[in-house]
């Protein structure tokens, strides 16, 4: 196995990181801001006001692009299975 072909994994390995985890992050971010903002405005502190939005929001998030991203890491899995022979010999 050549160095080209592990970085070329490694790198396959990290696009799919990327594109799994960053839906979810930016529903976060959205949603952290929203109700930062919010809080500032009604100079309201509580922590649990942050955190039970975040919670509900990614959870919505995850149903509905849970199945996506479960077809993208099957699909990514097999590819990489299905590789390991030509990476061997």
């Amino acid at each position: 196995m050549s160095p080209e072909t592990v970085m070329t994994i490694g790198q396959r390995a990290l696009e799919m990181t990327v594109l799994l985890s960053a839906p979810l992050l930016l529903v976060a971010l959205a949603v952290g801001l929203i109700v930062g903002i919010l809080q500032a405005a009604t100079q309201i502190n509580e922590m649990t006001l942050s955190f039970i939005p975040k919670l509900l929001a990614l959870g919505a998030t995850l149903l509905l692009i849970g199945p996506w991203m479960l077809r993208e890491m099957i699909g990514y899995t097999q590819q990489l299975i299905e590789s390991i022979p030509q990476l061997i010999g």
